[in-house]
């Protein structure tokens, strides 16, 4: 599984962003505890959508928490979000 892709389509799928970048830096933190070792746990989110304009950041950080449930719930252990 494409873990960075996977991520992607589902926010794009979900808030249509203007811009959306997501990044695997599950390799940085492989050694630290707690860190599965599965090479897609780590990840870093940039986006820029209409659909969390104006919202407050907590809000939209849980759109997008939301969005990503279930894969929160199994491969994610950290999610960074930068809201563009």
């Amino acid at each position: 599984m494409d873990a960075s892709q996977h991520i992607h389509d589902k926010l794009t799928a979900a808030l249509a962003p203007e811009s959306l970048r997501v990044i695997n830096f599950s390799d940085a933190h492989a050694s630290h505890a707690g860190s599965p070792g599965t090479g897609n746990s780590h990840f870093r989110v940039e986006i820029k959508a209409k659909s969390l304009k104006g919202l407050p950041r907590i809000r939209a950080h849980q759109e997008i928490y939301a969005t990503l449930k279930d894969d929160m719930n199994t491969y994610i252990h950290a999610l960074e979000i930068v809201l563009l």
